[in-house]
């Protein structure tokens, strides 16, 4: 069959879809690969390594063209004009905006939605917002570093003691976790806090403390466990209860990391305005849920309604990051996972004789089946 790597095109992203490795794998089983001429440029993958692995440059239209498209990012209105009816699109294809859906339907393509696959042991290799969400959680915790204007870890100098930086990390998902990790390998105090009471080992297992709101109702206790590993909204006397404590230990945090996102939804308030106030001056919060909270003053927040979008500004004396694509800011390692998430994909679609077979009886394919046959098949 033939595959074909577009140059990613929408801002920020330097990512790309198929490295040297995934390219020559492809070409071993006996499929054509096309690669745009500079698609892995951002992230250090040169053109003559692909045509090395066997790949073949050619232009934008060549490689959107393809019987088999793999991209990073869902396609721009420009992208969709040059895709083939019947093609397959595979990518992070936004599976909860509706709109999009509908875009990919109308092109008439068989796209994939790779952010919807299960959370199940087998779906582990294919799952792109853990592969990339790892790589989020790490880089949000050295812009903080970065950015703050004092050290991490405790140093005992002739000059004096530094005292080890606070850290408060809220949503111990995939991305909390790595940034626990990173943050306790610079140094630093750390506290986390998360709705799911089974991540409190694992929490406590990389050197944090877990910031406990305790369940009052069933109904809150139901919450609490999540569906297929996400987290769910709460009831509002638990959030209530947690905006109190999470207020009175951003105070005396000097970092703050926000990664609460429930998929479909708005994300939650964790940061209030008055937090931001009373927080210190010189403390930094990244927020990872950025565009994705409350309208405030015109604009979208995140977990912070201070937070905007692909900036970093400072508020009462409190820097925050907004970037939306922390992946892309670790592009190589980042495309490579991503790339190998797509190569496992591809598995369930293609036979051993190289022919296209979705088989809907799958759970991975049909959970990530997003539209076929000019329709959308996954309800957002």
């Amino acid at each position: 069959m033939h595959i074909g790597v577009p140059a990613e095109t929408r801002p920020y992203e330097t990512r790309v879809a198929a490295t040297p490795e995934t390219v020559k794998k492809y070409v071993l089983q006996g499929h054509r690969v096309t690669v745009q001429s500079g698609a892995g440029s951002g992230a250090s993958y040169l053109d003559d390594a692909y045509v090395a692995a066997g790949a073949e440059l050619v232009d934008a239209p060549t490689t959107v063209g393809a019987e088999i498209v793999l991209k990073v990012e869902t396609p721009t209105d420009s992208e969709l004009a040059l895709l083939k009816r019947g093609a397959v699109l595979i990518g992070m294809l936004k599976p909860f905006n509706t709109e999009n859906a509908q875009k990919l339907a109308a092109a008439g393509v068989t796209a994939f939605a790779l952010e919807a696959a299960p959370r199940t042991t087998r779906a582990q290799s294919i799952d792109v917002l853990s592969s990339q969400a790892n790589i989020a959680g790490y880089k949000a915790v050295l812009l903080a570093a970065t950015l703050y204007p004092r050290f991490m870890p405790m140093l005992m100098t002739a000059a004096g003691t530094v005292k080890a930086a606070r850290v408060l990390i809220l949503g111990a998902g995939v991305a909390g976790l790595q940034a626990i990790a990173t943050a306790k390998r610079l140094g630093a105090v750390i506290e986390a806090s998360d709705v799911r009471p089974a991540v409190k080992e694992q929490i406590e297992s990389l050197g944090a403390k877990f910031l406990d709101v305790p369940y009052e109702t069933d109904q809150e206790r139901e919450a609490a466990q999540g569906v297929g590993g996400y987290a769910r909204p709460m009831p509002p006397s638990w959030l209530t209860r947690q905006s109190a404590l999470v207020h009175e230990r951003a105070k005396l945090a000097d970092l703050v990391i926000s990664i609460a996102l429930i998929p479909g939804r708005a994300t939650p308030t964790l940061i209030s305005v008055d937090t931001v106030q009373a927080m210190r001056p010189g403390s930094v919060l990244v927020d990872l849920a950025a565009g994705h909270g409350a309208e405030y003053e015109g604009r979208r927040g995140g977990n912070c309604p201070l937070t905007e979008v692909d900036q970093v500004v400072t508020r009462s004396g409190v820097t925050i990051v907004g970037y939306t694509n922390l992946a892309s800011m670790v592009p190589a390692d980042a495309s490579s996972l991503y790339a190998r998430n797509l190569l496992d994909f591809l598995k369930l679609i293609i036979t051993k004789e190289g022919a296209l077979n979705i088989d809907l009886a799958d759970d991975i394919v049909a959970a990530t089946l997003l539209a076929r046959d000019g329709e959308v098949t996954r309800k957002a």
